[in-house]
């Protein structure tokens, strides 16, 4: 466990200094710095694959791996309709509800059936990927920008999955929990604006 401690201090730092590179949408000189720097760029995006990580920890080293890898195939899946222009009525509301329910699910700290979890976690990433397909920079290659988004995506959620190792138990636990009280927050005040 000390051995965590280290770097989740290290991909915290990682993610800290990246973000005030990032702003929405469109940031970067090329296609795959844009899509790179895109989950980093919004609060809701970067809540809700961090929160990914961190409920990815709790459920378990043995199947951790297949929350991040439904929301990466399904933000996928989601950034080809949105580069298409196809879009879904409420996707905000999507992103906003993703936040909300995954920042309850941490303050909570309840137990989640994998296969639920899996569920949700696919139709939230889903969600954020339209939207980032849609926000495509004009001059920008939707396979390198999505490259980019998705290795974004990883990182955010490698952050939070070893962040939530190191936070499974006594004051770790109660940090982990505060802050999914404060991003289920920022879902709610989302989905009421």
């Amino acid at each position: 466990m000390r051995l965590l401690r280290p770097a989740a201090l290290g991909l915290t730092l990682a993610v800290a200094l990246v973000l005030p590179a990032a702003a929405h949408p469109g940031h970067g000189t090329d296609s795959f710095t844009s899509g790179l720097l895109h989950p980093f760029g919004g609060l809701d995006h970067l809540l809700a694959m961090v929160a990914v990580g961190l409920i990815a920890a709790r459920i378990g080293l043995a199947t951790a791996w297949r929350m991040p890898a439904a929301f990466m195939t399904a933000m996928a899946l989601g950034a080809l309709a949105g580069f298409e222009g196809t879009t879904l009525p409420g996707i905000e509301y999507g992103i906003a509800l993703s936040v909300a329910a995954a920042g309850l699910a941490l303050a909570l700290a309840m137990p989640i059936p994998t296969l639920a979890a899996i569920g949700a976690t696919a139709a939230f990433g889903f969600c954020h990927g339209m939207a980032h397909g849609l926000e495509l920079p004009d001059a920008a290659s939707p396979i390198s920008f999505s490259l980019g988004m998705l290795l974004g995506t990883a990182l955010l959620h490698a952050a939070g999955f070893v962040v939530g190792l190191a936070m499974r138990n006594g004051t770790g636990l109660t940090l982990c929990r505060a802050g999914g009280a404060v991003a289920a927050a920022v879902g709610v005040v989302m989905l009421m604006g």
